[in-house]
Parts: structure tokens; C-alpha cells; sequence
């Protein structure tokens, strides 16, 4: 009896399993080949809107940049503990004129994005609460030293 639910776990168990490799896709499905169809200064924003949906990402610098991502994992064997692997990584980027047509686009994959210089500059941060706080501190202490302001300033 102990052999016979072994045997029927066992074979549940292997049942469940299967020879395809599972897929997660995020974003636009076959990207590149929607791509093809918009053509320049032909296409509009309605047109584009149609084919690809809602873009996933707008630019925040310009409102006439529209982005659309294409990311596809699968897993790989048991032997690698079933690490996730890139198959596609592609990422649109169209940009219109003021009048909503399509002046720009560029199809970026795995090894145009792999070939983009990053650049090692850095932007200081400049925080505006502290320097409020620094003017308003500097100001109160002033006003304490000469609340008439008639002592020069040194």
C-alpha cells in the first residue's frame, strides 16, 4: 500500500511536468514586426495608437517622444537552478512633430543595447529644502543680530 501512493505521487508529480520551456512576455508582443508597418511622415499618433496600444513610457523632457518595450524571459535548465534567460529585449523609440507625425523612429535590440556608450559623469544633487532652510536660519539670525537693520554689513 506504502509502494502503491509513492507510485501515485511519483506519477502525479511527473503528470504535472512539462517539455516546453514556460515564456514570460512583457510588454508589446512582436515589436520589431509592428514596427515595420509605421512608416515616416505617414504615420500619426491615432495610426500609431492603432498598431502598437498605449505607449509604455513618454518622454519627460518632450511630449513628442513615445516609448514602447519588448522583454521576453524564459527559464533555463534545473542544472542552473532555473535562472532566467533574455531572449528579447527590444525598445521603440518614435518621435513626432508638433502636428502628431511620425518623424523619427529607432528599434533598439539586445545588441544595439549592448554597443550604447553609458556615459561616467556625474550630476550633483541640489537640494532645495536644504538651502530654504540654510536662507531662512541665515535671515532669522540676522534679524536677531539688528532687528532695525541699521548696523552695516560687514
Amino acid at each position: 500500500m506504502n509502494k502503491f501512493f509513492i507510485l501515485l505521487s511519483l506519477l502525479i508529480f511527473i503528470s504535472n511536468c512539462s517539455l516546453k520551456k514556460v515564456e514570460k512576455h512583457h510588454g508589446v508582443y512582436n515589436l520589431e514586426k509592428k514596427s515595420d508597418k509605421l512608416e515616416l511622415f505617414q504615420t500619426n499618433t491615432n495610426d500609431v495608437i492603432i498598431n502598437l496600444g498605449l505607449p509604455s513610457t513618454k518622454s519627460l523632457f518632450d511630449n513628442d517622444v513615445w516609448i514602447y518595450i519588448e522583454r521576453k524571459f524564459t527559464t533555463t535548465k534545473l542544472s542552473s537552478l532555473g535562472k532566467e534567460n533574455l531572449l528579447v529585449n527590444n525598445v521603440l523609440v518614435l518621435e513626432f512633430d508638433n502636428k502628431g507625425m511620425l518623424v523619427k523612429k529607432e528599434l533598439l535590440d539586445i545588441d544595439k543595447m549592448n554597443n550604447l556608450i553609458i556615459s561616467d559623469n556625474k550630476t550633483t544633487v541640489v537640494n532645495k529644502k536644504d538651502s530654504f532652510v540654510n536662507n531662512f536660519l541665515t535671515s532669522l539670525i540676522k534679524k536677531i543680530d539688528d532687528p532695525l537693520g541699521k548696523k552695516k554689513a560687514k
